[in-house]
């Protein structure tokens, strides 16, 4: 039997803030993953090199069936409180777009410093850990794993969502939560890449690897972000961030001219009647994206002043509301996050103590808690981590 104050399931973001927290509150404890490797999304995110937080991370950038729940825990530990502990380890970064903050060089190097942050708190981290049963106590829990029984007084599930699971992401949080009664809000993959129907996909995928910047629409929600045209489908920031709140089957408008509208375009034919559509639309689309559309409008090359108002206005209906066919999303194999989880109703927003289970704590992306693209879902595990670490 292996006695600690602080057990916590998962090696990750959340995980790890929250056991330098308590370690340095004096608690003794002890971090269980059952990879090889301890935060390997943190690794992997942002293309190796880490979007940790975004200093716009207010509660209006995060989805809940309960959206008062972030607002305490953000307001305790900020951006600007995480900004000032990477800055204490001298980690090099890079602002990529207003408040996004990246690692320079390598995520390895953030990973480092939470790494060396738990060691100097005294918390242990026990790798290939695989958690086999957990009783439940009247406060705290036994949990059987391969390497022993662990008896402790605050249990903490910190093991993120369904999303990546050649990552090692697993069901494993809910089911712990299920055990003792918590509800669980329907979960679907988030901020991935959209598949198309198979006739589109085929004209759209020669298109693969330009990106152009379009508006994407749904729900009432709209960004105007960068696509990308992938063999499989579309991705890119304005994608990603649009399947936070679209879903298959619902309406999704692809504005390919989000800065131009119909006057500006029909007053070409007045302002420069010997000019071609196919070169105003060249200023703002990849040349391979326009002899797409010229496949369709044959005139494109022709004199403005020969073409008439109507079909200006039939172009600019395509080109506004252009139809990808959307299919699906690529589901949980590449998305970032986990919509849905925990719900919230059931978990104090001061402590993260489950409301069902004294001395159960809930932190990170295993709650219904899903942030935009852009270091906001970091920064959740970040400000979540931090404030359970205060109360375990």
């Amino acid at each position: 039997m292996i006695k600690v104050d602080v057990l916590i399931i998962g090696a990750g973001a959340a995980g790890l803030m929250c056991a330098a927290n308590a370690g340095y509150r004096g608690r003794s404890v002890c971090v269980l993953d059952h990879a090889n490797k301890a935060g390997k999304k943190i690794l992997m995110s942002g293309g190796g090199r880490c979007n940790f937080t975004n200093t716009d991370a207010s509660p209006q950038h995060f989805l809940s069936a309960n959206p008062h729940f972030c607002i305490s825990a953000l307001k305790r530990y900020t951006p600007y409180h995480f900004m000032e502990l990477v800055d204490r380890h001298g980690l090099a970064y890079v602002e990529k777009t207003s408040g996004q903050f990246f690692c320079q060089h390598s995520a390895k190097d953030l990973l480092n410093i939470l790494l060396t942050e738990a060691d100097w708190a005294g918390a242990e981290i026990k790798l290939n850990t695989q958690i086999n049963k957990i009783d439940y106590q009247d406060q705290g829990a036994l949990v059987m794993t391969n390497q022993g029984v662990f008896d402790c007084e605050s249990l903490v599930i910190a093991t993120g969502g369904l999303s990546i699971p050649t990552m090692g992401a697993t069901g494993f949080g809910y089911e712990a939560a299920k055990q003792v009664g918590h509800n669980i809000l329907p979960t679907r993959a988030s901020l991935v890449p959209i598949t198309l129907q198979p006739e589109r996909k085929a004209q759209l995928g020669l298109l693969s690897g330009i990106s152009c910047d379009i508006a994407a629409i749904a729900n009432g929600v709209s960004f105007q972000e960068p696509m990308l045209f992938t063999h499989r489908g579309v991705s890119g920031p304005a994608i990603l961030q649009i399947t936070n709140f679209w879903q298959p089957g619902e309406e999704l408008t692809i504005n390919l001219i989000p800065d131009m509208t119909l006057d500006e375009l029909i007053k070409v034919r007045q302002d420069s009647p010997k000019k071609g559509y196919e070169s105003v639309l060249s200023a703002v689309l990849p040349k391979r994206v326009v002899e797409l559309i010229k496949q369709q409008f044959i005139w494109l090359d022709q004199r403005s002043a020969q073409i008439s108002n109507a079909q200006v206005e039939t172009l600019f209906h395509f080109l506004s509301n252009f139809d990808i066919a959307p299919n699906g999303t690529e589901g949980y194999r590449t998305a970032e996050v986990t919509l849905g989880g925990v719900d919230t109703q059931e978990v104090s927003s001061k402590t993260f103590e489950s409301q069902k289970q004294k001395g159960l704590y809930f932190i990170g992306e295993v709650l219904d808690v899903t942030g935009w693209l852009g270091g906001y879902n970091f920064q959740w595990a970040w400000s979540s981590g931090y404030c359970a670490g205060q109360y375990v």
